[in-house]
């Protein structure tokens, strides 16, 4: 099922880069996930999920979640964008799931071994033969500027979310987990969009941004984020990680499909390598599993 986090996800960026030519970024983020929020609260109501003692060390965490992973992450990339190329912030942003792999490794004492760590070589180089579409020129040309420190900042603020999930989801449930966050998160969101002062214009949206919003909401945000959750709880944090790296060959592929864009040989290269590097990498949870019942069949 993590499969369809890296689809909606890739499918979010050509949406997001239409919506908020109508709508300021941070309101058009506000929108987002207040009504994902209002969506999870239903389901959180009828499953009677929601409990949350708002004294202990976990909500807590839930509070710095929201901080990082939701306005955090959504300011410092939708300002970044401003200054910097989408080639500089994909290639910034597909280093998430090394620094994720040895932050959880180092202090989530998560496991390591060398299938992990070439799996993780393999699919960064096959992000970056995606990104650049083989051209080493392409790469040489690169510039970096303050946009380029802008997503490092989300990038920061995206590993801190996903390492603090893992502890917190010891004890709430990925689905109350995701919907608390969420929330919370959209109340910041909201505060930050008053300075955008743009609300005037939500109105005058078109059909196509209110299709992509409606698309966003439901599978960017409350079905890729919800199993976001439950993969980090499910398989730790720095094998869900590795999941990132589909994000820009689904989003090539979309752009191939729906917008005309072209696709070269290298690029199919770099997507063949990310598919290779994270099988070989999510595969060795089962290896382990399979190992460790057969040594207590034993």
């Amino acid at each position: 099922m993590l499969l369809l986090v890296p689809l909606f996800w890739g499918g979010a960026f050509g949406a997001t880069k239409h919506v908020i030519t109508e709508i300021a970024p941070l309101t058009a983020a506000t929108i987002r996930f207040s009504l994902a929020s209002i969506l999870l609260l239903i389901i959180i109501f009828f499953r009677s999920e929601w409990k949350i003692n708002f004294l202990n060390r976990s909500s807590i965490g839930i509070v710095f979640m929201s901080l990082t992973g939701i306005f955090g992450y959504n300011a410092f990339f939708f300002e970044s964008m401003k200054y910097t190329s989408a080639i500089n912030g994909s290639l910034i942003m597909a280093t998430t799931p090394v620094f994720v792999t040895f932050v959880a490794v180092f202090f989530l004492k998560e496991s390591w071994n060398t299938r992990i760590g070439v799996g993780l070589l393999l699919s960064l180089f096959g992000v970056i033969l995606v990104i650049i579409k083989g051209s080493l020129q392409a790469f040489l040309s690169l510039k970096f500027n303050i946009g380029d420190l802008l997503l490092l900042g989300a990038l920061v603020c995206w590993v801190i979310y996903g390492l603090i999930g893992k502890i917190v989801m010891k004890t709430y449930s990925p689905l109350l987990t995701t919907t608390s966050t969420m929330l919370i998160g959209s109340l910041f969101l909201a505060i930050g969009s008053l300075f955008e002062n743009d609300w005037e214009n939500v109105i005058h949206a078109s059909m196509q941004t209110w299709s992509e919003m409606t698309f966003m909401v439901l599978g960017s945000t409350v079905i890729a984020f919800f199993l976001w959750n439950k993969g980090i709880q499910k398989i730790g944090a720095s094998k869900t990680s590795m999941y990132m790296n589909l994000v820009p060959i689904n989003a090539a592929l979309i752009s191939l499909l729906l917008y005309g864009s072209t696709i070269t040989w290298p690029q199919i290269a770099g997507m063949i390598l990310v598919i290779i590097g994270v099988l070989f990498t999510t595969h060795t949870r089962k290896i382990t599993l399979k190992n460790s019942v057969q040594r207590k069949n034993a």
